[in-house]
């Protein structure tokens, strides 16, 4: 038998209703993610009800299951496990619609009991999802639910008011999650602990000691099977509105006043608040050469696949600090950090070719891979006569402290907080509505599209956006490797 991780996993059973069965990010992420918290002991108890328009029978459905755990996890899988696991599945095509998908949904509350919860995960297109929505309504599978959205949550504005005042016909606020996979890294957590529990680093988390932050998510990947979402979407919607800037909201809070989800969404939905409207002119989009012969492109699209921009949140703690984001597809490299730019002193006392300054502030950067790494970097003195300063580092990587393999992958750790209703790494229809509405100035009047050329780090003139600064990316010196002195 698994064994059984009390106070981290939800109370009750719970019945999983998996929209997009069939899918992609269903057979690499979420069939794993939910096979490990079962047969690893998180839940007290499941049944998973998949939904698709794949007209499959049951075992079929199983042999994808058995096929994306073959492909896709990240962990052994073992045959009991599996026998278990796949005594818990059921299929519904939605041909078979309410009345198919509520049988389906009492059959396994009755072997689950009476205390079972329900958690409906919309892994479909967004023209899907209110269809789904209104299925789970008109099934009457609302109450005692929690329901989980995919992005993106609408494409401006007013696509976003409309589709959560949708949504807030079935469902209430506190029971919709929307997801955010970045911040299920426990890296992206992790910058709660570093900055609440040291009292090194949160006296000096201010415009005061700060000169600007970097938060970079270069991608190698194309487009895959997704040309046509992405024609509607861009790299900012699909990238910058839901993930860059909710990272950026946990790097710049204010202390909550408890970790706790609602005091959480408040400080976050503050720095939402306190945020200037994104000024086009701060703003560079790019497309990679070859994007307009992809199939499903239009020969002559203007949609970006980069976006490098400068933003501010005009509030006490911040004022005048530029925060800069970048991401974009088929990049040099692949790479998710934060980065933070400490001012530098105010007066050098050290002789002329020292090296002093010679390198840049003084970093703290966060790497957000699944095993996280911070970087302190610093001048140091060089052994010998003379003064002579080089930059040196201190490191720290998760893999040193023997507890990797206790990190739950993203999507495994979302589930499980959506499961126990613990809304602290999602996003509020409150929050999300107030960046689309600090987009509107880039999304009315967006700068023209500028090319570069795939395998590199952007168009030319993302230098003259974080003038006089640099980026970070790429590296000039690497992580050190494990077998390293001092790694």
């Amino acid at each position: 038998m698994p064994k059984v991780h009390p106070g981290v996993g939800p109370r009750h059973p719970q019945v999983v209703v998996l929209f997009g069965a069939t899918g992609d990010l269903s057979r690499r992420k979420l069939l794993p993610g939910l096979y490990h918290l079962a047969s690893a002991g998180f839940l007290p108890d499941c049944r998973i009800v998949g939904v698709s328009l794949d007209e499959l029978d049951l075992a079929a459905f199983r042999a994808l299951a058995r096929q994306a755990l073959a492909d896709f996890a990240s962990r052994p899988v073992l045959d009991d496990d599996w026998e278990r696991f796949a005594a818990r599945l059921d299929y519904v095509p939605l041909s078979g619609g309410a009345p198919a998908l509520r049988h389906a949904v009492d059959t396994a509350e009755a072997a689950l009991g009476e205390e079972s919860r329900r958690l409906h995960y919309l892994s479909v297109p967004p023209s899907a999802a209110l269809p789904a929505v209104r299925l789970l309504g008109e099934a009457g599978l609302v109450e005692r639910s929690r329901i989980v959205m995919e992005k993106p949550f609408g494409t401006d504005l007013t696509s976003a008011v409309r589709l959560n005042h949708e949504l807030h016909q079935v469902f209430a606020e506190e029971q919709i999650f929307r997801i955010d996979h970045f911040l299920g890294k426990e890296p992206a957590q992790n910058i709660l602990a570093f900055r609440f529990a040291n009292g090194l680093f949160e006296p000096i988390w201010n415009r005061n000691f700060i000169d600007h932050v970097q938060i970079d998510v270069p991608e190698t990947l194309g487009l895959g099977q997704r040309a046509a979402f992405y024609e509607q979407t861009g790299a900012y919607r699909d990238m910058v509105v839901t993930h860059l800037f909710q990272i950026l909201a946990f790097m710049a809070m204010e202390p909550p006043t408890s970790l706790e989800p609602v005091p959480i969404s408040e400080e976050k939905n503050k720095v939402f608040r306190s945020m200037l409207p994104v000024n086009p002119e701060h703003v560079v989009r790019g497309q990679y050469l070859g994007y307009r012969e992809e199939p499903g492109v239009d020969p002559e699209s203007e949609t970006e696949t980069f976006i490098a921009l400068k933003c501010y949140i005009d509030n006490w703690r911040w004022a005048g600090v530029p925060f800069f984001l970048r991401t974009g597809k088929r990049l040099a490299e692949g790479q998710r950090i934060i980065s933070i730019a400490f001012r530098e002193p105010p007066k050098s006392m050290f002789p002329p070719g020292s090296g002093v300054g010679a390198q840049g502030p003084d970093h703290l950067t966060f790497d957000l891979a699944d095993a996280s790494k911070m970087s302190l970097s610093f001048y140091g003195k060089r052994p010998g006569p003379g003064m002579r300063l080089d930059k040196l580092s201190l490191q720290f990587a998760m893999r040193d402290t023997g507890l990797l393999g206790e990190v739950l992958e993203a999507y495994e750790r979302l589930i499980l907080d959506a499961m126990r209703g613990d809304g602290t790494l999602f996003t509020t229809a409150e929050g999300i509505e107030r960046l689309w509405q600090v987009s509107t100035p880039l999304l009315e009047a967006p700068p023209p599209v500028r090319l570069y050329q795939a395998g590199s780090w952007g168009p030319k003139s993302i230098h003259q956006l974080i003038a006089p600064h640099a980026w970070r990316l790429p590296f000039e010196r690497a992580w050190r490797a494990p077998n390293e002195l001092g790694a």
